[in-house]
């Protein structure tokens, strides 16, 4: 720098910062040799707060406004101050702007599953996603912990460790939470409240607050949410029977446009007949208990046809009856084993206690007693 140069940057100087950009947080006013001269107008516009430093200490904060610095508590640099020391003043002052709008849109997300235990699917992985904000409360604070000597501070430079604690946050809490992974969109918003209530101490420690933070989706991961939209699906369709008679449906009729040819359209014919038939089967309507009782005794089918008697009693002819019938005649007297007895199994009239059939009506029955 010529001499010129160096004579007129002694002059009273004009301290502001306009910020064309969306992501700075401080700004350090940059003047030669760090000089700020008696008398600067110092102006700090809205949603920003000026750290005036002295000799690497805090000297003071300004708040929105216009200020000329020429108090006792401001270092007086004079030119003639800085005539001994070759131009070159001994005290050095700097001034932090600080951007003390809200930046939003800042993107948060779990980089690897959180794990825990889910009451109706058991053990689940989940991934969280959501955006938040954040804004400069305690400058000086902000400056001593984070920012330093950095002229440029940006939000990229701290959105990696807020990021980080947010998510930590997050896991520890949707871990304790014991929401149903099904009921979890219905709480979103609770959810969100909760994890900022939690880490806006721990921003406080940074000098920043935490005035949003949207949980925006909590999602399974792929292959259980394909078997989830299946369960779904499955849900939707209802009856298995109706969609199953849809399938049919489409499919013979995909195959009636199906213009492959004469030996195609052969295949489709048989393909046809089969759709046909399980179509059939499909709208075929379910049997019921009392469709089961009309159905035919096929078991009774097969059992042999059981003997029918006919029965003589004083001279005239009595039956037909079952066995069970001529158990009971039996046993009240009414049949002895002289009776004769007729059955399609017997060629003629013959006494009961003949028949071998019936050997174990007449087993419990005495003989007759023998003649006096």
């Amino acid at each position: 720098m010529g001499l010129w140069d160096k004579l007129f940057g002694e002059f009273v100087d004009i301290i502001e910062w306009t910020d064309d950009s969306n992501d700075t947080l401080v700004y350090r006013f940059e003047r030669y040799g760090n000089e700020i001269k008696y008398g600067a107008k110092l102006t700090v516009r809205e949603s920003q707060v000026a750290v005036f430093i002295n000799e690497g200490q805090v000297a003071d904060v300004f708040e929105p406004g216009m200020y000329e610095l020429k108090t006792n508590n401001l270092p007086i640099l004079s030119t003639i101050q800085g005539w001994p020391h070759g131009f070159e003043s001994p005290f050095k002052s700097e001034v932090y702007f600080f951007n003390t709008r809200q930046f939003t849109d800042l993107k948060w997300g779990t980089k690897n599953p959180v794990m825990l235990r889910d009451s109706e699917f058991g053990p689940v992985r989940l991934r969280g996603f959501g955006t938040y904000s954040i804004r400069v409360t305690e400058p000086v604070v902000f400056l001593r912990e984070i920012v330093g000597t950095d002229a440029h501070f940006t939000t990229d430079e701290i959105t990696n460790q807020l990021r980080n604690l947010i998510v930590s946050r997050f896991a520890s809490i949707l871990g304790q939470s014991g929401i149903p992974v099904l009921d979890l969109a219905a709480n979103y918003d609770d959810l969100s409240t909760y994890v900022t209530n939690k880490i806006r101490p721990e921003f406080v420690a940074y000098g920043l607050d935490v005035p949003l933070l949207l949980v925006e989706n909590i999602s399974l991961p792929p292959v259980v949410e394909e078997a989830l939209d299946r369960r779904t699906s499955m849900g939707v369709v209802g009856s298995l029977r109706d969609y199953a008679s849809f399938q049919a449906a489409e499919a013979m009729t995909a195959a009636a446009n199906n213009p492959s040819g004469s030996a195609a359209a052969g295949v489709g014919l048989g393909i046809g007949f089969a759709m046909a038939n399980k179509m059939a089967d499909a709208m075929s309507p379910p049997l019921t208990r009392k469709d089961y009782l009309q159905l035919p005794d096929q078991d009774a089918a097969q059992k042999p046809r059981e003997e029918q008697y006919f029965v003589e009693v004083d001279g005239r002819q009595q039956g037909p009856m079952s066995t069970e019938d001529l158990a009971q005649k039996v046993r009240s007297a009414e049949v002895v084993r002289e009776t004769l007895i007729w059955s399609q199994t017997l060629v003629d009239w013959t006494p009961a206690g003949q028949v071998e059939a019936l050997d174990e009506v007449f087993a419990n029955v005495p003989p007759p007693l023998p003649s006096s």
